[in-house]
């Protein structure tokens, strides 16, 4: 979360859940999520387009291409949207070695692009028209290799070449994007943002049948380029794996995330296969080109940004905001740029965020100010947290409870949102124990504050899975995050001189 005047909520683009948290997630969300090219999870994978003056930049975008055009003009929204670019010279010549071998091989070889890595976490990458190709440092930090990368690219380079992002904005769609029951939450400028959400949603929203092509085309190239066919099939496991160890819902179905548009994951997953199979059988074609890779990610930023605070577990703490709260246990923290949000059993969802109060009002009057609807005024109730000035009240809309409670530190107001099915006997304790876990953090604890990153370490002669796992930070679930990011199976074993990943700072 970002220390900006407005931070409004995207819900939409959390984490896998069952359907009725999906619910709840629509209900919060105040700013719609980017729908980009679905690979097995609603953050999908998104490949990075460099400006042409950075001499990682495999091309120049031709300026007279109205294709180029399009893309230009959503450019600025899409990294914004995901936190501004990630810059690191030894990732960013990585990624331009990735995309320079699949180019000088596709379908079309004049087709330019313009490579941006986007600073967040997500399993995110797509394309836009005029060779516009974004990927995020999640996506990177969870592949194993080049090959895994540029099956990614490839796919993406494929509905550049085959115009699909001209197709898509021809086609009549009548989408509705936010819930209506946003609309009765919070009645901010809704209508624009819906717009805008509407406008992304055509640009970066592909077909069932041009993602199929755009596997077809993909495969193919990583081929021809002489990497690993099978390693599009490989990393899309690698994500269906992650996203089952994010979601709340774990047994949710996986085919919803493709909803009626994309082919579901073991599907997609076979036909990979497949169309690999054209090359040879598995592992007598292509290098993988994990050697260079991995020293190429050494060090890379691992899960939030400093400027977007931090995740530890149940807690968020933000150095500069100077802040900190815990979630309760069960629940999935998920910290955006616009806001932070969580989700958890029993279908509850929460949003923090902050916004700058210039006119010093009284919170109980800040609260009834109109940001709220289905707002029960003879609820409010002016309190104090942790020795902080606060307020707190309780709104009703359709089938949902929601408790408000603001905070006030200085000239910002920070804001928790919960919200419950109607009638639910969990929204006071959830919303108290936030309430009560907010609190200031000092200069000191503030100092101790450092990201996490991507560590490259060699695997010594008595070492295991379990003494290596046991160095990962970030997380409870060490051991089983460790398997995840270097693609181990639950039987797998590692051999001395190997090299492996691990979260540290």
């Amino acid at each position: 979360m970002g220390g900006k005047d407005h931070l409004p909520v995207d819900l939409m683009r959390s984490r896998r859940r069952s359907g009725a948290a999906r619910g709840v997630v629509a209900i919060l969300a105040a700013s719609l999520a980017l729908s980009s090219c679905q690979t097995l999870f609603e953050q999908a994978y998104v490949p990075t387009v460099g400006p042409s003056d950075n001499p990682q930049i495999v091309d120049e975008v031709q300026k007279d291409d109205p294709r180029a055009q399009m893309g230009a003009r959503e450019h600025p929204r899409i990294v914004a949207s995901y936190g501004g670019e990630y810059h690191d010279d030894r990732t960013e010549k990585l990624v331009a070695r990735i995309t320079g071998a699949l180019t000088a091989v596709s379908e079309n070889p004049n087709q330019s692009y313009r490579i941006t890595i986007l600073n967040s976490p997500a399993i995110n990458a797509f394309a836009l028209p005029g060779g516009y190709l974004y990927v995020t440092r999640g996506l990177l930090a969870l592949a194993n290799d080049a090959s895994e990368v540029a099956a990614v690219l490839s796919h993406e380079m494929a509905h550049v070449t085959a115009n699909h992002g001209i197709e898509r904005q021809r086609r009549e769609e009548a989408e509705v994007i936010a819930s209506r029951v946003v609309a009765e939450v919070l009645s901010s400028d809704l209508a624009g943002k819906q717009a805008l959400a509407r406008g992304k949603l055509r640009l970066a929203a592909f077909s069932r049948q041009q993602e199929l092509q755009a596997d077809v085309i993909g495969v193919r190239t990583l081929g021809e380029a002489r990497y690993d066919p099978y390693a599009a099939a490989r990393f899309l496991d690698s994500m269906a794996r992650y996203s089952h160890f994010t979601s709340v819902d774990p047994d949710a179905d996986q085919s919803l995330d493709f909803l009626s548009s994309h082919p579901n994951a073991p599907q997609r997953v076979e036909l990979a296969r497949r169309h690999a199979r054209a090359f040879g059988p598995e592992g007598t074609y292509g290098e993988s080109g994990r050697d260079y890779y991995l020293r190429g990610i050494d060090g890379l930023l691992y899960g939030d940004s400093p400027q977007e605070g931090y995740v530890r577990g149940q807690t968020f703490l933000h150095g500069s905001l100077g802040i900190r709260f815990e979630v309760p246990d069960g629940f999935q923290i998920d910290n955006k740029v616009e806001a932070v949000l969580a989700t958890g059993p029993g279908d509850v969802a929460i949003r923090f965020d902050g916004v700058a109060d210039a006119e010093r009002r009284s919170l109980s009057n800040y609260i009834s100010s109109g940001w709220v609807t289905g707002l029960l005024p003879e609820t409010i109730r002016e309190i104090t947290v942790n020795g902080l000035e606060a307020a707190t009240a309780r709104a009703s809309a359709e089938r949902w409870d929601f408790d408000i409670t603001v905070i006030r530190i200085g000239p910002q107001i920070f804001r928790f949102l919960t919200a419950v099915p109607k009638g639910s006997a969990v929204l006071e304790p959830t919303a108290e124990k936030l309430r009560a876990s907010f609190r200031r953090i000092t200069p000191q604890e503030a100092a101790t504050l450092k990201p996490l990153r991507v560590r490259i370490v060699t695997v010594g002669a008595g070492d295991t899975i379990t003494t290596l796992s046991a160095r990962m930070m970030g997380t409870d679930r060490k051991l089983e995050l460790f398997r995840l990011i270097n693609a181990l199976g639950p039987t797998s074993t590692v051999q001395p001189g190997a090299k492996v990943k691990i979260i540290s700072e």
